[in-house]
């Protein structure tokens, strides 16, 4: 079995897949991201996963592939990967064959979460295409027709966003992301609630169209953790995949091991 794990600020996403060899996603789990979390912790906690499985990681688990944005986390798995399943985990970085060529001005400062996420989305539906991932930070990658990322654009996650409204403005609070009754709202946690969903779908769409016009028609894929609260409201968006990214690191882990 292949361990995906993606590492990013807020949560780590851990996929278990069947084999490298094809799309079979057995289960996933969520839990949050801790830089000081030591490589015995985090193989505890997999281990309490896979016994709702009757499994063993020594006798389950024959790779794991791992991309990270966050340094102590990728060192901490590393160790775990070699202590407690005794081999080198596959870690996208440099070196690392991913099989899509970076058009960028410096290929290494690109988040390893961004190259996967587009390395799955062109095998998949090919390309033009431009990927969003709803984490964090909201990132939008472009990939070209020949499977060639391209770049892309950052702008400040849903939760951040609310974070900063709410710690800023003395009156105003935290509110539940749902659809309000309208889109002008008649209270304030209604107005809230509009403005950050129908408010970000608009950001999305706008960003979204303006790739296209310099890419020519694409297709457009939603997916991270957020991804299903916004992407109802996006005209632009073609389909929502939330495990695009433990795909993309399935097919990394794939190729590295030919």
């Amino acid at each position: 079995m292949l361990l995906a794990i993606d590492v990013g600020n807020t949560h780590i996403v851990i996929g278990l897949y069947e084999s490298a060899a094809a799309n079979d996603l057995i289960d996933h789990w969520r839990i949050s991201t801790n830089a000081e979390r030591t490589s015995d912790e985090h193989a505890l906690m997999v281990q309490d996963f896979l016994a709702f499985h009757g499994s063993t990681m020594r006798s389950a688990i024959t790779g794991i592939a791992v991309s990270s944005v966050v340094p102590r986390v990728t060192m901490s798995l590393r160790d775990m990967a070699r202590k407690y399943f005794g081999f080198e985990a596959v870690i996208v970085g440099p070196g690392v064959k991913t099989g899509m060529p970076i058009h960028t001005d410096n290929p290494r400062e690109v988040g390893a979460d961004r190259i996967v996420n587009s390395v799955a989305a062109f095998a998949r539906w090919g390309g033009p295409a431009v990927v969003i991932d709803f984490g964090t930070a909201t990132t939008f990658d472009a990939v070209s027709p020949k499977g060639e990322y391209l770049g892309g654009a950052i702008v400040p996650g849903i939760e951040i966003s609310l974070e900063a409204l709410t710690n800023r403005a003395a009156a105003l609070r935290r509110v539940e992301l749902v659809e309000p009754r309208s889109v002008i709202g008649k209270n304030t946690v209604e107005s809230i609630q509009s403005g950050v969903i129908f408010g970000y779908a608009g950001l999305v769409d706008g960003l979204c169209e303006r790739m296209e016009r310099e890419l020519g028609e694409c297709v457009i894929v939603a997916t991270g953790g957020l991804s299903s609260l916004i992407a109802p409201y996006c005209e632009t968006i073609d389909h929502v995949e939330p495990w695009l990214t433990l795909d993309g690191l399935r097919l990394i882990y794939e190729r590295n091991c030919e």
